[in-house]
């Protein structure tokens, strides 16, 4: 527990949608020694004062996060949730809705924030659409730039950025508490397509004290016979070379996150650490805390 009364954020996971080991990896040394095992991208928000918790994105790993977080911040309720705020319809954001349901721990009416096509994807296809009628989760409405207030000093504005769109939006999300601010950007095409939107990546940098960023692959080798062209996401040596020229102080904002199983860094390769450390950023570690 942190020594402060104040809300603080919560890493659960750091690994992409499929986690680490994925399925069918055979080879992976964490299948023999599970303090290998990295669980799929999901912060907690924890808000001492009033005993209050949200989650970021309801991933396949979401029973074992609200184990996490129970330990970490104990609550009479379950799943003692405040909201859920979902950023896009990816396997590794919302199928963990699932443990809401009749099969698994029958929530009653947890909130579940959600973009416009977010929320008309979850009500009209199944098994979603049962978790609405039969009220284990109620839909929120979630619209880009428009914040949402948990607190008088705590508030979480979520805002569009471009990924692969098949069902829904994709949205990252900027964290406001009482002194300090997250950025949290877990999908995105790229930080060239963001610009071109309108959105520089330093500018958002510039406005928070920490940063949490899609760091999905560390170079664009990593998946021999696959086209990463079509799975767009920022390399890491790209960010880093292109966060070279900012201020000590901004690039140590950054926290890679969201790593697929063919990265390094989620590997524990010494060598892209060490690359990762002398351009003055960080990796997400789960379990770590951030206060606000």
């Amino acid at each position: 527990m942190p020594d402060t009364n104040g809300p603080y954020t919560l890493v659960l996971g750091i690994a992409q949608d499929g986690g680490y080991p994925q399925a069918g990896d055979r080879t992976s040394p964490a299948w023999d020694d599970p303090s290998l095992r990295r669980l799929a991208t999901c912060l907690a928000l924890i808000d001492p004062r009033s005993s209050r918790r949200w989650l970021f994105d309801a991933t396949p790993d979401f029973k074992d996060q609200l184990h996490r977080l129970d330990v970490a911040f104990a609550h009479p309720d379950v799943p003692g949730l405040d909201a859920i705020f979902l950023s896009h319809a990816h396997i590794g954001h919302y199928t963990g809705l699932i443990h809401a349901g009749m099969e698994g721990m029958g929530a009653r009416e947890v909130p579940v924030y959600a973009m416009p096509r977010m929320e008309h994807f979850l009500r009209n296809n199944g098994p979603w659409d049962q978790l609405v009628t039969m009220k284990n989760v109620e839909i929120r409405p979630l619209r880009d730039a428009e914040t949402v207030s948990l607190a008088n000093d705590l508030s979480v504005t979520p805002f569009l950025v471009p990924h692969r769109d098949e069902y829904s939006e994709t949205v990252g999300f900027r964290i406001q508490g009482p002194q300090r601010s997250i950025l949290f950007v877990p999908d995105i095409t790229g930080w060239a397509a963001w610009e071109s939107e309108g959105t520089r990546i330093e500018d958002a940098l510039r406005r928070v004290d920490v940063a949490y960023l899609d760091a999905t692959f560390m170079s664009g080798d990593e998946l021999p016979g696959r086209d990463l062209s079509k799975i767009k996401h920022p390399f890491v040596l790209d960010s880093l070379a292109r966060f070279t020229d900012l201020p000590e102080s901004e690039r140590r904002k950054v926290r890679f996150i969201h790593l697929n199983q063919s990265n390094p860094l989620i590997r524990g390769e010494r060598a892209a650490i060490e690359t990762v450390e002398r351009a003055g950023c960080g990796i997400a570690r789960e379990g770590e805390i951030v206060l606000l």
